[in-house]
């Protein structure tokens, strides 16, 4: 299911990330790479805040879609 599907404060799995090969590479070195610990802290007005890798970043919704748990 898409991030942004998930619950809060649940932690999951990256199983795939879809889209083209530059958005890939950008999330991938945010820290969102396939078998990484995931966790949706807060959804905010479009925004989501997601812990990965024990820091916190904040991606639109449309970059969350593409990150499959």
């Amino acid at each position: 299911m898409p991030l942004t599907f998930a619950d809060t404060g649940e932690e999951y799995v990256v199983k795939r990330i879809s889209g083209r090969p530059e958005v890939k590479k950008h999330l991938e070195n945010l820290g969102f790479v396939i078998g990484s610990g995931v966790s949706v802290i807060n959804a905010i007005g479009g925004n989501v805040i997601v812990k990965v890798k024990e820091s916190r970043v904040a991606i639109s919704q449309e970059m969350a879609r593409k990150i499959l748990v």
